[in-house]
């Protein structure tokens, strides 16, 4: 007769419990299978995903220790494995997370290791904020995010190399359709005109340089922390023949001199989330410095609800993603604009196009794994499939959200013409856009 050791006995104890609070479980259709190849089905109808808890410490984090890091760990790790629609996924996350989970209360040395365990997150946590956004150090995180090979982006990016927000005006339209979409209102929000100087902070690959100086007649100039997206940017320049209309360089926003001629236009897309709230008064005061008196910004970023601000702390994101990264709320930001002197004259929420913008590139990822393994290893597709996702559900329920922000700088009777936005909802060839 085989020995039935302890941990066999709490493995066979937890699994069974975690089987009878699903029962309760009303999300989407899924598989749930254990390291020993014993499973159940759960909801009605053709399963959606399969989760694969691949060992009893797994088994442990879900049923103890359910957060966004001890399983975003696991999952990392390949420890706790999706298949399927990662997006249907995250109602039975929402389910672990929310739910008290009564099964075989851990040891008190156990609960002792968890509490501890969180309770070190939330001091590095702290401690990291005193220090965070130093140009060296912003300069480091940007380059953990962004320095990976410009092939690992351009399969799920696509020709457009645009890693922010798309903007679909029609149902039917692709994720390239919708890109350019994006560009154009930006430089229409903005009313560049020709022979205008523009900055783009946080150019990335250079997309919206390239476009405004393209289609608007304007020179424009980017900057990036990014070097190896400054030498895509160059290289994307060099290729069209814009080298007298478009520059990029390689700085900080920060340390733009201050004998910099100005700029008519300045826009920053996608680069906002980096600048942390403590510094959002330094942002916009330098942006003031920069633009000509009378002249438009338009800030695209991502900001967070005033539920989600108060749980500020140590999250998958800030591990594996963005370092030191901490969203604002939209009236933090709006507020710190006009402290700084810009007058706040439009607002565009952009939520459900981020969401469907994610749901694009994850699909792209999922579809180009072989191909994207060549540049970088499985934890890394694993991280960006898992952050991408788990954004997506967030920007569905409103966690987070985004907007264009369009702000004029009031000096000398600065003043927006024309005064309507119908010419927002033309295309670049002066046609009325059908949004059907």
């Amino acid at each position: 007769m085989p020995t039935i050791t302890k941990a066999d006995a709490l493995s066979h104890k937890l699994q069974e419990g975690l089987t009878h609070e699903l029962e309760s479980y009303h999300g989407p259709s899924f598989e749930l299978r254990f390291w020993d190849h014993t499973g159940s089905h759960y909801g009605s109808g053709t399963p959606l995903f399969t989760i694969t808890v691949k060992s009893l410490e797994v088994l442990k984090a879900i049923l103890w220790d359910p957060d966004e890091i001890s399983l975003g760990d696991a999952f990392v790790k390949g420890d706790l494995e999706v298949e399927g629609d990662i997006f249907a996924m995250f109602q039975f996350a929402d389910f672990v997370f929310s739910n008290a989970h009564g099964v075989e209360t851990p040891s008190c040395a156990r609960r002792l290791a968890i509490s501890a365990t969180k309770g070190f997150r939330h001091l590095e946590y702290a401690i990291n904020e005193m220090f965070v956004h130093s140009l060296r150090r912003d300069r480091r995180a940007i380059s953990f995010h962004y320095d990976k090979p410009p092939e690992f982006f351009a399969p799920w990016l696509g020709p457009s190399m645009v890693y922010s927000c798309a903007y679909f005006r029609h149902n039917s339209d692709s994720l390239e359709e919708a890109q350019r979409n994006k560009l154009d209102l930006i430089c229409r929000k903005l009313r560049l005109r020709r022979g205008e100087e523009m900055l783009d902070i946080g150019c990335g690959w250079g997309s919206l340089v390239l476009h405004a100086a393209k289609y608007y007649g304007v020179h424009a100039t980017g900057i990036t922390l990014s070097e190896r997206q400054f030498a895509f940017a160059q290289q994307r320049i060099a290729q069209d023949g814009l080298e007298a209309e478009c520059e990029v360089r390689l700085c900080d926003y920060r340390q733009i001199p201050d004998e910099t001629p100005s700029f008519d236009k300045i826009a920053s897309v996608g680069m906002f989330e980096h600048v942390g709230r403590q510094n959002l008064g330094t942002y916009f005061d330098t942006v003031k410095r920069l633009l000509r008196p009378g002249g438009a910004f338009l800030n695209h970023g991502i900001v967070s609800s005033l539920d989600e601000d108060r749980k500020q702390g140590p999250s998958f994101i800030r591990k594996y993603v963005f370092p030191d990264t901490a969203l604002a709320t939209l009236p933090a930001v709006t507020s710190e604009a006009e402290h700084a002197g810009f007058e706040l004259r439009d607002v565009e929420c952009l939520r459900e196009h981020y969401e469907r913008t994610l749901h694009n590139w994850v699909d792209r990822l999922e579809r180009c794994k072989r191909d994207l393994l060549k540049y970088v290893d499985l934890d890394t597709y694993r991280v960006w499939r898992l952050y991408m996702a788990g954004s997506a559900e967030a920007f569905r329920q409103a966690k987070i959200s985004i907007y264009q922000i369009l702000l004029l700088d009031p000096r000398n009777g600065g003043h927006m013409e024309p005064r309507t936005r119908e010419d927002w909802l033309l295309d670049r060839h002066g046609q009325l856009v059908d949004a059907h």
